[in-house]
C-alpha cells in the first residue's frame, strides 16, 4: 500500500509552520497555531475530509493574523501535494455541498496541478471573534498555489457569517476526501488524457 501521508515544515522570517497529513486517517486532528477560529475550521477539514492532520504554527501575531494563516494555507496546499504523489489511482475531482441552518455552500477541486481560485463567498462580518474574515481567502489562495489546485468555492445561501463559514470548510473538507479518494476503476492510471498532473 502506497503511504499516502506527509510531513511539511516551512520557515520563513515571519512563520515557521509544520504540517503532518494522513489522508487515509479517521479525523484525527491537533493544532497548535495561535488562531483559534482558523484551528475550529481546520478541524471541520479533518473530520468531514477524514484526515488526520496537525498543525503548529508561529508566526508574527503581533502585527497580526495574515501571515500565520496564509503560510498555514500554503504549507497545508505542499503537504496535499506531497501526499497525493504522482495522482495515479486518484479521483482527481471533489465537489460537496454543504447546509448549516439557513447557509448553504458549495466547493468544487480539481488537483489538476494548475493552480486556481474562485473565491465567491461574502462574509457579512468583518470578524469572527478576533479573526479577519478577509484572511479566508488568503488561506484557500495559498493552499491552491501549492497545491496545485483549481479551487471553486461558492456561498449559495447564508445569514450569519460563523454558518457561512462552517459550511465552506465542511464542504472544502469532503470534497478533499473525494477527490484525493483513491478510485478502484483506475488503478495505477493517472486520472489525464494529457498523461500529465
Amino acid at each position: 500500500m502506497i503511504q499516502r501521508s506527509a510531513r511539511v515544515q516551512r520557515d520563513t522570517l515571519e512563520t515557521q509552520i509544520t504540517v503532518e497529513i494522513d489522508l487515509d486517517g479517521t479525523g484525527k486532528s491537533s493544532f497548535e497555531t495561535g488562531v483559534p477560529f482558523l484551528e475550529h475550521m481546520l478541524d471541520q477539514v479533518a473530520r468531514h475530509g477524514m484526515f488526520d492532520l496537525s498543525i503548529v504554527a508561529n508566526g508574527d501575531r503581533h502585527i497580526d493574523d495574515h501571515h500565520t494563516v496564509e503560510d498555514i494555507g500554503i504549507t497545508l496546499g505542499q503537504a496535499f501535494r506531497q501526499a497525493l504523489g504522482d495522482k495515479k489511482g486518484i479521483r482527481r475531482y471533489g465537489h460537496a455541498y454543504v447546509p448549516l441552518d439557513e447557509a448553504l455552500s458549495r466547493v468544487v477541486v480539481d488537483f489538476s496541478g494548475r493552480p486556481g481560485l474562485e473565491h465567491d463567498v461574502s462574509y457579512l462580518a468583518a470578524r469572527l471573534g478576533q479573526f479577519d474574515t478577509e484572511l479566508f481567502h488568503e488561506f484557500f489562495q495559498g493552499f491552491v498555489n501549492h497545491a496545485q489546485a483549481t479551487l471553486h468555492i461558492d456561498n449559495l445561501k447564508g445569514r450569519n457569517t460563523h454558518h457561512i463559514a462552517e459550511t465552506v470548510f465542511k464542504a472544502f473538507g469532503r470534497a478533499l476526501r473525494m477527490a484525493a479518494e483513491p478510485d478502484p476503476r483506475m488503478s495505477g492510471i493517472l486520472p489525464s488524457t494529457k498523461g500529465s498532473l
